[in-house]
């Protein structure tokens, strides 16, 4: 929940600065939007990367370095392509919806090489000091201390900086909460250590946490070992990225409208959704049934969990109670003798060595972070944190749009409340993450992706006028209301308004359809003969369609996405799916 502030008194010192130099601090994929962003604005940025690459999460590492993020050999990513690309550039019709990790950096390689970017980052340069100037209340500026590989160090005055290190790069192992881990007689390791299955045939695996990393890892251990258990303390909701029809799971159920029936009627919106994951499979009955309701915590998002679960390649297990030689006690009583290999898949610290002490302070949990970028305390906002956030969804396009006010914000063209002012909101944010969420200290950001989006970009003027677009452009109008909300909505008007949004809008489902394309199967003889003008004729006859649809699916089903008829209305057609 976001306040309108901007009425009230600035926290700025008075008198105007000019922002032009920022130091952009890592080359992953906040980093890269935020180097755009500054582009954008007529700001020389230049990126610090520590490594030889960009990529940062995404760049799979064989050998990773400590306080680097890392991911292993068979991530995909939970969010469909046209969910998590950049608002300006959608992705190559040709790649998967679900990326692998390699096609991932493909993208964002494409996108650093379309906007020349590469020219703003030096590599091999890791910061390590961020440090105010000593006139920092009059001019804003702040001495970056970087360090070669090779040892050089070197000092530069920047007027303004960007964080953009993410919060994967510090693995939180709690050993004080398994008694015996100390003794234990086989290997234990993070889940960030872990790169593959690779050792682990014939092996028996106990993975702790049933986050996305444990779902994965003990999905893919349980190919190669001769058992995997899955513990878990609270349980969680398992999706999967394939969704109604065959179609991406995140396009089907997230659009504007979708958003409003959930927060007109959230408990039955929430009871919809879950009754619809157990018709897939029953949580209970798989042991996976949490307390918690399917919107206060981020979901499981695994397509072959179940599938491992009901062929006894993995056992789920509640919490560890401790641990004896080589044999793991649950709390339940039960025991697993034998153990070779135990995976912590428990989450990651966060933190910014390079900051000074105390700037970012926390608040339950939480960094006090003004909409989750700005240091409220600052005389000078100068200072911008990006990508550090989680939510139901892909965090680039939050991360482009946090980049996109943060500039505009480092030139003056939009200006912060005042420090009395962020801290109330901050407070407010804290209170609504701790009632709304299972707010965990793992996941300390968690916000609602649409809300969100749309609050800062009411206050960068480029939120959808979608009453407009209705009157003036119904179909891109219809599928700004009732499709995914796709990021290209944010560059339809206002600053940054890209020319090719409405295009990329109305041809988003062709490039969903493009990578299934690799075989035409028959099409059957009766959707052969389909025409055009039965087409319409089904469009603009909406109550018989509802009342046949009705009659065709039980109430649930029908319940469970209640944009459901409205998207068969406006599906992709048969010609963009290859039917002819």
């Amino acid at each position: 929940m976001f306040h309108a502030f901007y009425e009230k008194k600035s926290n700025q010192s008075s008198g105007s600065i000019m922002v032009r130099t920022v130091a952009v601090i890592g080359a992953g994929p906040s980093g890269l939007t935020s180097i755009k962003s500054c582009l954008e604005e007529g700001l020389e940025p230049t990126c610090f990367e520590s490594s030889e690459d960009i990529g940062g999460l995404w760049r799979f590492k064989e050998h990773p370095d400590p306080g680097r993020a890392n991911i292993y050999q068979s991530v995909i990513i939970n969010s469909s392509k046209e969910m998590m690309s950049y608002s300006d550039f959608p992705p190559p019709a040709h790649l998967p919806n679900n990326m692998h990790h390699s096609q991932l950096l493909l993208y964002l390689r494409l996108y650093a090489e379309t906007f020349d970017l590469f020219k703003h980052i030096v590599f091999q340069t890791t910061v390590v000091s961020v440090r105010q100037r000593p006139d920092f209340l009059v001019s804003g500026q702040w001495e970056v201390e970087t360090e070669r590989t090779e040892g050089q160090r070197e000092t530069q005055v920047f007027d303004a900086v960007m964080v953009c290190t993410g919060h994967f790069t510090q693995p939180h192992l709690p050993l004080n909460d398994f008694p015996g881990i100390e003794e234990f007689e086989g290997r234990y390791l993070h889940s960030w250590e872990y790169r593959s299955a690779e050792g682990l045939q014939g092996k028996r695996v106990v993975v702790v946490g049933i986050g996305n990393s444990g779902g994965d890892i003990a999905v893919d251990a349980s190919r190669v070992a001769e058992q995997v258990y899955l513990s878990t303390r609270k349980g969680a909701w398992v999706v999967s990225r394939v969704g109604a029809g065959g179609l991406p799971g995140d396009l089907v159920g997230t659009s504007r409208l979708d958003k409003l029936l959930q927060k007109l009627f959230p408990s039955w919106i929430t009871r919809m959704m879950e009754n619809n994951l157990n018709q897939s499979f029953d949580h209970r009955l798989y042991g996976l049934q949490p307390k918690h309701g399917f919107f206060a915590q981020i979901p499981v998002v695994n397509d072959d969990l179940p599938g491992r679960i009901i062929s006894g390649r993995v056992l789920i297990k509640p919490n560890i109670r401790e641990i004896r030689g080589s044999s793991v006690a649950f709390e339940d009583g039960s025991v697993v003798d034998k153990v070779d290999v135990v995976v912590f898949a428990t989450g990651y610290n966060y933190d910014f060595p390079f900051l000074p002490s105390g700037l970012l302070a926390s608040s339950s949990h939480r960094l006090s972070l003004y909409r989750n970028v700005f240091p409220p305390g600052l005389a000078r906002p100068s200072l911008a944190v990006v990508g550090f956030i989680c939510n139901l969804g892909a965090i680039n396009p939050l991360a482009e749009m946090q980049a996109r006010w943060a500039t505009r914000v480092f030139k003056g063209l939009l200006t912060l409340p005042s420090e009395e002012a962020m801290l109330q909101d901050i407070k407010r944010d804290t209170s609504t993450l701790q009632n709304r969420f299972a707010c965990l200290e793992r996941h300390p950001l968690q916000v609602d992706h649409i809300p969100y989006l749309d609050s800062m970009a009411e206050e960068l003027g480029v939120r959808p006028n979608l009453l407009g677009l209705l009157l003036r452009e119904p179909g891109v109008g219809l599928r700004v209301l009732l499709g995914p909300c796709t990021p290209y909505q944010y560059r339809l008007r206002g600053p940054g308004q890209w020319d090719g949004a409405r295009q990329a809008i109305l041809t988003q489902w062709e490039r969903v359809a493009q990578p299934f394309r690799t075989r035409m199967a028959a099409q059957p003889e009766s959707r052969t003969r389909a025409s055009c003008s039965l087409r319409l004729t089904l469009t603009l006859s909406g109550a018989v369609l509802l009342l046949t649809l009705y009659t065709r699916h039980s109430l649930s089903s029908l319940l469970s996405h209640p944009t459901g008829l409205l998207y068969k209305m406006y599906s992709p057609s048969e010609t963009m799916w290859g039917w002819k």
